[in-house]
């Protein structure tokens, strides 16, 4: 049997599943608000932030929700080939598979003539790695208002310059994930663990080590996932290999924070 230290290192895989999203209420009003665009008329939607803010949980998220009832397509790696998109769209939307060469032109013509009982909904992850001949091409796809985009993109530091600049006529609606709180981050750490009937380890995080984390992740969940996964897999060396002392569960020593931020590349040692 595993340990709860193995069981709580789990709990912090980097990957994107439905099932990994934790309820807080500020993110949930924007989930649920993105929601509620999807049945408006819209063109496109936008969803933007910095990495590790949970874009790809929400696309992810909005998907495995929306899967029953919707025509609904997710792509969570890029399709970078113009030709591979196009003919990847229309297999999956329309089920027409295209052994030749299938360009912009035709695959319009294939929106324009295919009548569909219900709009598809087309979500997008990584958008900020197309070309920007492609993310033009699909605007002009959203004009048809045969399809619907859901598109996510990195912030940078330039802000919200490429939807204003390319997006600017198309967009219905926008919206931005942000890193948390320190209130928050100390939600979603106990609440993962705790889905996970982690509750020992839970109960570990007090307001000042939350802080601490806080102050080496400025809240990302991301590098917050990382950080924990780091810092439990040292709780787990260290009981394997100091059996005769056992480890103290009623807080977490700096120290302990600090060696997985230093593995993790958080501090500069």
């Amino acid at each position: 049997m595993d340990s709860i230290f193995v069981n709580s290192k789990n709990v912090f895989l980097d990957t994107v599943n439905a099932k990994d999203y934790i309820q807080l209420n500020r993110v949930s009003t924007i989930y649920q608000s993105l929601k509620d665009s999807i049945e408006k008329p819209l063109k496109m939607i936008l969803l933007f932030g910095k990495p590790g803010t949970g874009k790809s949980i929400f696309l992810t998220k909005l998907h495995n929700d929306l899967c029953q009832e919707n025509n609904i397509y997710l792509y969570q790696t890029p399709i970078l080939d113009e030709n591979e998109f196009y003919k990847t769209l229309a297999q999956d939307i329309f089920n027409i598979k295209y052994n030749d060469t299938l360009n912009f032109t035709q695959f319009m013509k294939i929106v324009k003539d295919r009548e569909i009982e219900q709009i598809p909904i087309v979500l997008l992850d990584e958008a900020q790695l197309y070309s920007e001949t492609l993310m033009e091409k699909i605007r002009l796809l959203s004009d048809t208002r045969s399809i619907k985009f859901v598109i996510t993109l990195h912030k940078t530091e330039k802000e919200d310059l490429i939807a204003k600049e390319h997006f600017q006529t198309r967009i219905w609606e926008t919206f931005e994930l942000e890193n948390a709180s320190t209130t928050e981050l100390k939600i979603y750490i106990q609440k993962k663990l705790m889905k996970a009937n982690c509750f020992d380890t839970a109960n570990m995080f007090n307001t000042k080590t939350v802080n601490k984390i806080y102050k080496l992740t400025n809240g990302n969940y991301r590098d917050t996932n990382k950080l924990l996964y780091t810092l439990f897999d040292i709780y787990d060396t260290y009981e394997q290999n100091s059996r005769i002392y056992p480890i103290n569960t009623t807080h977490i020593p700096n120290k302990f924070v600090e060696m997985a931020a230093i593995h993790t590349g958080l501090i500069n040692a």
